[in-house]
């Protein structure tokens, strides 16, 4: 997997650092903390993996969840795998969202090391 880039979005976190792990996976790591971040280095990059967190929320005028955007700017970039981490009690509305989104996989909380890597590892 040498050479291959990984964006990490992590806006709420409660699982380890996983980027020894994608260091490790042969990934070159970027890693933000914010949707507006990860938007804004999209526009300058494409990655090969993007890991990031579903959050519902009901606040938002236009939208459900913080990865809207996210899987808006992904459709124009289909080679992109997008891992998610999502709550468990938040699972019927993920599952609305990846009617709409291509999700190439997903992990409910709690996530582990051991269940990112038996999934990243799968890409060849």
């Amino acid at each position: 997997m040498s050479g291959r880039k990984l964006l990490a979005i992590v806006e709420l976190g409660g699982y380890p650092n996983l980027i020894p792990l994608y260091r490790r996976l042969g990934f070159e790591v970027e890693w933000v903390t914010s949707q507006r971040k990860a938007r804004a280095w999209l526009k300058k990059q494409v990655p090969d993996v993007i890991v990031a967190e579903y959050n519902y929320q009901t606040d938002f005028r236009d939208r459900s969840s913080n990865l809207e955007t996210l899987g808006a700017i992904l459709q124009r970039h289909p080679g992109v795998k997008l891992l998610v981490f999502y709550p468990k009690q938040h699972e019927a509305f993920f599952e609305k969202f990846r009617e709409r989104f291509p999700v190439w996989e997903a992990i409910a909380f709690p996530v582990t090391e051991e269940k990112v890597e038996a999934v990243l590892s799968r890409l060849s």
